[in-house]
């Protein structure tokens, strides 16, 4: 078993290896982060970014193409720009991820952005792909759950589908649940929440600068 090395970032190991096999089968995967520290950590922020009315209705599309559909999704996001110690924790995690799994399965992952998101009671997303296929900007989505004590009957899981409208998993927002997935061949949704659910999606990306340099001014830096 080959875990994921805790001392850029402090985070507990995890086994790696599992986490890679399952991306290569069905192509995703749950896993546990520990850390308390970080974690409340970006809680904490999150929730003072939503009490501050910081955060930003979310749409769909990029640039040009952005729009704003209640009827698809009604989350309020702000982006990552790794100012706090929370963040700066948990990009370092994000760095070691995209290495090691770019050493297993040769992705390709390049750079990473990611944004709180916030789901309000009665907000959701339908259900989706992160990239359009054969597009290959986004490759890899995390979400990491910030949510302490939240119960089955609270909504808002992250439902994954497979073929034929299979609804192969719901997993539930709990505090420290990582979800990994591809994103242009995983479907999913994120149910009606019926109380404030946080979290930060992420995306590991393709070396698309030169595409749309736009998008990498919010991307950890590459390490050498």
């Amino acid at each position: 078993m080959s875990l994921l090395p805790a001392g850029l970032t402090g985070l507990p190991a995890f086994d790696i290896d599992m986490l890679c096999d399952a991306l290569a089968g069905p192509g995703f995967a749950a896993v546990r982060l520990t850390d308390t520290a970080m974690l409340s950590a970006l809680r904490q922020e999150a929730e003072a970014l939503w009490q501050e009315d910081a955060l930003t209705p979310a749409g769909i599309g990029r640039a040009e193409d952005h729009e704003l559909i209640a009827g698809i999704r009604r989350d309020k996001t702000k982006w990552l720009d790794g100012s706090t110690p929370g963040q700066i924790a948990y990009l370092a995690f994000a760095e070691a991820l995209r290495r090691e799994v770019n050493a297993r399965l040769m992705l390709g992952l390049f750079a990473f952005e990611a944004h709180f998101a916030v789901y309000e009671a009665g907000a959701f997303y339908k259900r989706h792909v992160d990239s359009f296929r054969g597009a290959r900007n986004r490759v890899l989505s995390t979400v990491l759950y910030l949510n302490p004590d939240w119960r089955e009957g609270d909504g808002g899981h992250l439902r994954i589908y497979g073929e034929d409208d299979q609804v192969l998993t719901e997993l539930r927002p709990e505090f420290g649940t990582l979800a990994v997935f591809l994103s242009e061949e995983i479907p999913h949704e994120v149910t009606v929440s019926h109380r404030e659910r946080f979290s930060i999606a992420g995306w590991h990306r393709c070396n698309d600068r030169g595409l749309v340099p736009a998008l990498q001014v919010k991307a950890l830096p590459i390490a050498p």
